[in-house]
């Protein structure tokens, strides 16, 4: 299990026990988000609202669907990234919710507790990064591809949302999407860039006089011999990513899951 998921699973049990076992420290009031105008509300809850739940198959389902769709996305990910994702999917949730609660959608004494918005940017994350893996979800009985999983469970969270029957944060699970496509978005448009000033950085570079790097095997090389291992690596890990998105994780070799976690622990 990656760290990242190990650790957050294991602070959320540790909070929920905690709660459960002390009830005299209230410590879904304190740390569950309320509406910004309320007298109880206080700034660091938009992060510590996400560490508490309100009963058992409220964090059993969190959790296990954190589990299910987050150890996929840290490993392709790297921790560092994938607990960058996390937290703001999370706090964009409790934006969105506390947005929703200002125009009048949500009751403004409601209080937000859980996963949920930062799971639901997982979920998106993960149909994103494997659009054609088939889920087996209930009660479906046949197989679903992640991308229209996720298109259907956003149409259902936006229905829900509307209704505002069943006092669960639909929007703060919207939010947790929202924030996670343009945090995703910002960062290939990074690569993106990274990539463009690569070959304008290449060009300029085998015009000059080449200078001596550490190459990825720790020798002494020029200059383009550097620039063109690294396009050759970036090239291979490219490749790798896109036999993850179409066969899944389980298809890759060995030597290309080495490769994948070198790839994570540099990033």
């Amino acid at each position: 299990m990656p760290p990242v998921i190990k650790s957050l699973l294991a602070i959320n049990v540790a909070a929920y026990i905690l709660d459960v076992l002390m009830p005299s420290l209230n410590l879904s009031s304190v740390l569950g988000l309320y509406y910004v105008e309320h007298p109880f509300f206080r700034p660091f809850q938009i992060v510590t609202y996400m560490f508490m739940h309100a009963g058992f198959s409220h964090i059993f389902f969190n959790l296990f669907a954190l589990w299910m769709f987050g150890r996929h996305m840290e490993q392709v990910w790297g921790s560092q990234r994938f607990l960058i994702y996390y937290i703001i999917c999370g706090i964009g949730a409790g934006l969105i919710q506390e947005a929703g609660q200002f125009v009048g959608l949500i009751s403004p004494y409601a209080l937000t507790v859980g996963a949920s918005g930062a799971v639901y940017g997982i979920l998106l994350a993960f149909g994103m990064t494997f659009p054609e893996e088939r889920l087996f979800i209930i009660p479906f009985p046949f197989p679903i591809k992640a991308k229209w999983f996720v298109c259907l469970y956003a149409v259902i969270e936006i229905v829900e949302g509307i209704s505002g029957r069943d006092g669960v944060a639909h929007f703060a699970h919207l939010g947790g999407m929202l924030f996670g496509l343009l945090l995703i978005l910002y960062w290939k448009g990074q690569a993106y860039r990274k990539k463009m000033d690569f070959g304008s950085n290449f060009w300029a570079q085998s015009s000059t006089k080449p200078q001596m790097h550490i190459s990825y095997e720790g020798k002494h090389v020029a200059d383009y011999e550097y620039n063109e291992q690294k396009k050759a690596r970036n090239e291979e890990i490219d490749r790798i990513l896109d036999k993850v998105r179409q066969s899944g994780y389980q298809s890759l070799t060995e030597a290309e899951m080495k490769t994948l976690f070198d790839a994570s622990k540099r990033s």
